[in-house]
């Protein structure tokens, strides 16, 4: 079972120790550095960021923020030892349930770059829909993203057991 924490200061020292991705997400492991997802989320408001545990050990985060126009944004990371086990999945539900659930969200959005063609399926597989596309500079570099959101609706459809 993951259990969804609220994230600590020490949680966060912890992830930014974790060994470097390699294969297909090493164009990720900026997020997890300094100046990465955590510093430039932990005091934006309404920001929830959250760890994921599985048998006291954290194998992920998450996080829910706001963006303009009233939209959450999704963001996810698995520990680089953790990759390719189901996780991502499981953490996704989890963070999808608690911002639609107990934040009372309408609806979720995310980007998923678009070579990154296995996350994004597990994106789709779970419900969430293409909206568009969007390009952004990440770390000096523009990179091309496919644009998805999950709506409460769509996600307690799909997934009534976490109702």
């Amino acid at each position: 079972m993951i259990d969804l924490l609220p994230i600590k200061t020490e949680d966060v020292a912890e992830i930014k120790n974790w060994p470097v991705y390699d294969d297909g997400f090493a164009q990720m492991d900026y997020a997890m550095r300094e100046q990465g997802w955590l510093d430039e989320f932990w005091h934006r408001p309404d920001t929830w960021i959250y760890v994921a545990k599985f048998n006291q050990q954290i194998v992920g985060f998450s996080l829910l923020g706001s963006m303009p126009e009233g939209k959450t944004e999704f963001r996810i990371a698995i520990h680089p030892h953790w990759t390719g086990k189901g996780l991502g999945k499981r953490v996704t539900i989890a963070a999808l349930k608690a911002g639609l659930g107990q934040f009372n969200l309408d609806q979720i959005h995310l980007i998923v770059r678009r070579t990154n063609h296995r996350t994004a399926k597990l994106y789709k597989n779970l419900g969430f829909s293409t909206i568009g596309e969007s390009n952004h500079i990440i770390q000096g570099k523009s990179i091309e993203f496919t644009d998805m959101v999950m709506t409460k609706e769509n996600f307690y459809n799909l997934h009534p057991e976490e109702d």
